[in-house]
């Protein structure tokens, strides 16, 4: 049933709003502008802090054929002139809104939007908190009762006269109807002019004289109600005459393309003629369903995405589309047989209702189109299970492929025809089909049976969608009436334990005697929507011989508040009840305070790696910067990764994850070199982020014929390898096509498994500067700064929710497996591995290489190894000496040189890739990459583990060592103010004494010359030992003489 869609918008407060009255404060109200529909607020009189609590309805105009602009929400603040000494509506800010922002009833959260100026000069301060969401309600009855005001008119009408007037279309009106019928001209007019009442009258004009015309009418009423009775089935020769004939008359007034049929391929003793091998096909309504839904107006909140499939290659199929058959001589389930070249499959057994639907399509790979062969359909009776018999084989047909319409995405659907079989018991039977060659870009081939997929359900490609995760704030305030007046006097130990579905988290110990604990504490939970759980509070008393239960309390997730600030929300009490009684018993009350956190991002990816940083309010998200197209081609050179019957195979398929967006495509059977050819899109929020691509091995399909749909596979998909992908790398509007090798680390080292080909664009879809302001904000939400959360915190989070995530996959169907989810979002790759220590300090020993070159460049130039480069130094610190005002450009330009001339050295790789040599990968031991696998806790030998812990003390040696020195230098520099050496700090507060007289009396200028002329002064005039000041510093004392 239809549903009319409303705009609820909330009008619940305004904060810190200007005086605009002459006498310091304001009378204002809201007016509401959306789709040329505008509502206004009440007056709240004198108030800067004015409070409405008005609920204001719109239509909602996205049924509008053309949208020039985005749709705006404008909302205006203005003052009341009737209240004060103004004369005019003073202005008092506004709000613009996309209604991209706006959500579904439920999903709403209050929201205060600051307000924003009308022009320059304006002066425009405050905020306004407002509740927006959409409400789909249902269509007003009255219209229902006008059908029944006119139908009695028409009866009588239809009744008096004859019966071509019974025949015409309901839904003309009433007066011209029976005015044609007296001038006569109703057996003239109605059939050329309108095709349904040209089919109407065919039925009546054939009811009388045969009876098998009968279930023709009947097969034709049978696409509209499938509840007719099946039983009927005509005799073989008399619908051999009544076919022909109504079908030429038959016109399609829905299409207006002429799709042209292939031709079957007659037998020699075929004698049917050609009219009725082919008869005309029957109008349908299926067909044109998709040009409909096209050619009207999508809503805006789902855009329609149609590939062009441009960056990747065309692969030609044979579809063939088997719908239903008729006048079969069997009371079975029939199969449909197709063969092609090497390809044979079978259909399901058929539908039993007036006909024998299958309504399957089928999709056989093809070289090119101009491939020859002959396209074999048959239809088979197969035998029942407690029969010993052979299949009974119906009639079939002979295509030539070579006379099968070549048909692109942009055409419409092929429309299915009745051909009548040959040979076999069906001498009359006919088979209704459509068979044409495109490509993997048809909406047909998701959901056919494919030659290079085996067939196999679960072999479709797919795509699947994260479950939006929300971050619940428990917070745990007080509890109270939890101790009789017995133990009242007695101190008592309570926690609180909460427990959201395989979540639990514990409040502190809180120590009473009184009977009221506090805790004002938070505990953080993941959650997922559809929020069906329940958040349960257990009340504990802790006892030396273990935690007590005293009471418990729950609470439905869908109650709780949702926000998308730091606001708080209201608190509430929860009665705690003993779950062992059935009684209910009263056994105190909890002070809570709860809310789901919108304004914070639920991370389920490691931070560098990260595919999105949107809140996960959808009120907060900024529009798309662009879309990202990924065409992913095929692999090579793949490695067997199983063996069937003696022979190694390798069944693959593509994952990828970019957003909450998952694609699977489909899993190529029994190939070394896979090809699929699919392209898919994501939209861009922020271009900072990282598309991944994982290659895995189905076991499932192996699986798939000898373990219970039901059952789980007994061993997981085989991990090949994975490509990172960072948007920020790739140039607006240009195709990337590269070979990734697949590599794999494992206890044995890296493993190259085979390539991987793919094509990857970046589309900018706003202005350049829009775009590039994008890199001046913040990567996180604003909650992420207002209230962080620790990194400890954090990673425990993200583990949680990679695991609701898993899960959620893992029930969709066909399943993204847990073991595929959690490899691509790195969930167990957090352990501990020295080869990954050695490659971080190899990574900081690079990043201050740039320090140390600077430091032996400048120490060059003290030692006059270059004396030119040495004197244009002295010229150049004169020169910022006596000019410090070109310090700053200098420095400026000199980064632009050095930024120009590295542009010369840029790396030449297309996009990159792991670095097994930055990784240490292939030079690490075979010990530490078997450590770096291990489980926790650890599964192998003691002997193992305790060389491998005496390896970790050494390492935890050096680091003690380095720890040490650092400590050492900083506590030197303390020791010159704290006299912890008298004499020490004596002189160095004697000589900064000095200093500071003689930079008074001395130009600043002047000793900057004097300082940079001796420190670059020739090495004849230096001595070879350290300088004084170094010495000076060395021997200031340290607390490293004072550890035990």
């Amino acid at each position: 049933m239809a549903t009319i869609r409303r705009l609820i918008v909330e009008v619940v407060d305004a904060r810190n709003l200007l005086p605009k009255d002459g006498h310091g404060t304001s009378s204002p109200y809201a007016v509401i502008d959306y789709y040329g529909q505008r509502k206004k607020t009440r007056t709240v009189i004198r108030d800067l802090n004015p409070t409405w609590n008005q609920v204001l309805e719109f239509n909602d105009g996205k049924e509008k054929p053309s949208q020039v602009f985005t749709d705006m929400l404008e909302l205006d603040l203005f003052h009341d002139k009737n209240y004060g000494p103004t004369r005019r509506n003073n202005f008092l800010g506004r709000v613009r809104l996309s209604s991209t922002q706006f959500v579904n009833k439920g999903e709403e959260a209050l929201i205060y939007y600051p307000l924003e100026k009308k022009s320059l000069l304006s002066w425009i301060q405050g905020e306004i908190g407002l509740k927006i969401f959409y409400v789909d309600e249902a269509p007003p009855p009255p219209p229902l009762l006008e059908p029944v005001k006119t139908d009695p008119p028409v009866d009588p009408a239809a009744e008096s006269n004859g019966q071509p007037e019974s025949t015409t279309p309901a839904n003309t009106e009433a007066a011209p109807a029976p005015a044609a019928a007296d001038a006569g001209s109703a057996d003239q007019a109605p059939p050329p002019a309108e095709e349904p009442p040209a089919a109407a009258v065919a039925p009546k004009d054939e009811a009388a004289p045969p009876p098998p015309a009968e279930p023709e009418n009947a097969a034709a009423e049978a696409e509209k109600q499938p509840e007719s009775e099946p039983s009927a089935v005509p005799p073989p020769a008399q619908p051999e005459e009544g076919p022909p004939q109504q079908p030429m008359q038959e016109q399609h007034p829905d299409f207006g393309i002429d799709f042209t049929t292939p031709r079957p391929v007659r037998s020699a003793s075929a004698s049917i003629p050609a009219a009725k091998v082919a008869p005309q096909p029957i109008s349908r309504t299926m067909s044109t369903m998709p040009m409909a839904s096209y050619a009207s107006d999508p809503p805006d909140n789902i855009p329609i995405e149609r590939s062009t499939f441009d960056l990747v290659e065309k692969m030609h199929y044979l579809f063939v589309r088997v719908v239903k058959a008729r006048f079969l001589p069997t009371n079975g389930r029939p199969v449909v047989k197709l063969a092609i070249s090497n390809s044979r499959t079978e259909s399901k057994p058929a539908r039993k209702t007036s006909f024998f639907e299958w309504d399957q399509s089928f999709a056989f790979g093809r070289d090119s189109p101009e491939s020859s062969s002959i396209l074999e359909v048959s239809v088979w009776d197969p035998p029942r299970a407690d029969v010993a018999a052979d299949a009974n084989f119906l009639g079939g047909i002979c295509f030539d492929v070579t006379e099968i319409p070549l048909r692109d995405p942009p055409d419409s659907p092929l429309a299915p025809q009745w051909y009548r079989l040959e040979g076999g018991g069906a001498q009359s039977g006919d088979l209704m089909l459509a068979t044409w060659i495109g490509t993997q870009a048809d909406e047909s081939f998701p959901d056919a049976w494919k030659t290079d997929t085996a067939g196999h359900s679960n072999s479709k490609a797919k795509v699947y969608v994260s479950p939006k995760l929300w971050y619940l704030r428990a917070t745990v305030i007080e509890a109270q009436d939890i101790l009789s007046s017995v133990m009242a006097l007695k101190e008592a130990s309570f926690s609180i334990k909460a427990q959201l579905g395989f979540q639990v988290q514990k409040t502190k110990i809180s120590v009473t005697r009184n009977g009221t604990p506090s805790w004002n504490e938070d505990l953080l939970f993941v959650a997922a929507e559809p929020f069906s759980d329940h958040l349960i509070f257990i009340l504990e008393n802790r006892q030396p011989k273990g935690s007590v239960t005293l009471g418990v309390t729950r609470i439905p997730l869908t109650a709780v508040e949702r926000r998308v600030d730091d606001r708080k929300v209201a608190s509430i009490w929860l009665t705690f009840e003993d779950n062992k009684d059935d009684k209910r018993v009263y056994k105190g009350r909890v002070h809570l305070r709860l809310c789901f956190d919108g304004g914070y991002h639920v991370m389920d990816e490691a931070a560098h790696v990260c595919s999105d940083y949107r809140p996960t309010a959808k009120q907060l998200w900024k529009p798309p910067v662009g879309t990202v197209e990924l065409g992913v081609i095929g692999c090579k050179n793949l490695l067997p990764m199983k063996t069937v019957n003696g022979k190694g195979t390798t069944d693959a398929y593509v994952v990828a994850k970019y957003a909450s967006k998952w694609i699977r495509t489909r899993t190529v059977s029994d190939s070394l070199e896979p090809r699929w050819n699919e392209q898919y899109t994501w939209k861009v929020y922020d271009p900072c982020t990282v598309l991944s691509i994982g290659v895995f091995d189905s076991f499932e399909v192996f699986d798939a014929d000898n373990v219970d749909r039901e059952a789980a596979p007994t061993r997981p998909d085989f991990r090949m390898g994975k490509v990172r992908i960072r948007i920020s790398t790739l140039e607006t509007s240009k195709v990337y096509k590269n070979t990734y090798p697949l590599l794999l680390l494992g206890n044995n080292g890296t493993t190259k498994l085979g390539e991987i080909e793919v094509a990857v664009r970046f589309i900018r879809s706003g202005p350049t500067l829009d775009f590039l302001h994008v890199y001046s904000q913040s990567l996180l939400p604003l909650m992420h700064h207002i209230k962080p959360l620790g990194v400890v915190h954090q990673e425990m989070l993200r583990s949680t929710a990679c695991k609701i995530i898993a899960a959620h996959l893992a029930r969709s169907e066909p399943p993204l497996r847990q073991d595929v989810v959690r490899y691509m979002l790195d969930a167990d790759t957090q352990s501990f591995s020295m080869r990954k220590v050695r490659v971080n300090y190899f990574r900081i020993v690079n990043i201050l290489a740039g320090l140390i070159d600077i430091v032996r460049w400048v120490d060059n130039t003290r030692a006059w190894k270059n004396p030119t480069a040495t004197i244009l130094v002295h010229a150049l610190l004169v020169m910022l000496v006596w000019f410090p005002d070109l310090i700053v450009p200098t420095l400026a330009f000199y980064v632009f040189v050095i930024g120009v001339w590295n542009y010369r050295f840029q790396s030449r790789v297309p996009l990159p890739h792991f670095d097994p040599k930055m990784s240490l990968a292939d030079t690490a031991e075979r010990d530490e990459l078997d450590e770096e696998f291990d489980m926790v806790p650890s599964t192998r030998s003691p002997e193992v583990v305790r060389v491998r812990y005496d390896k970790l003390r050494t390492l935890g040696a050096r680091v003690q060592t380095v720890l040490g020195d650092f400590a050492t230098q900083g506590e030197r520099v303390q020791a010159l103010v704290t006299w912890r050496d008298p004499r020490a700090t004596g002189i160095f507060v004697g000589l900064c004494f000095v200093v500071a007289v003689i930079l008074y009396l001395v130009p600043s200028k002047m000793v900057a010359m004097a300082f940079g002329f001796y420190y670059f002064r020739h090495p004849m005039f230096r001595d070879r030992m350290p300088s004084p000041a170094l010495n000076f510093f060395r021997r200031l004392p340290s607390l490293s003489d004072r550890i035990m």
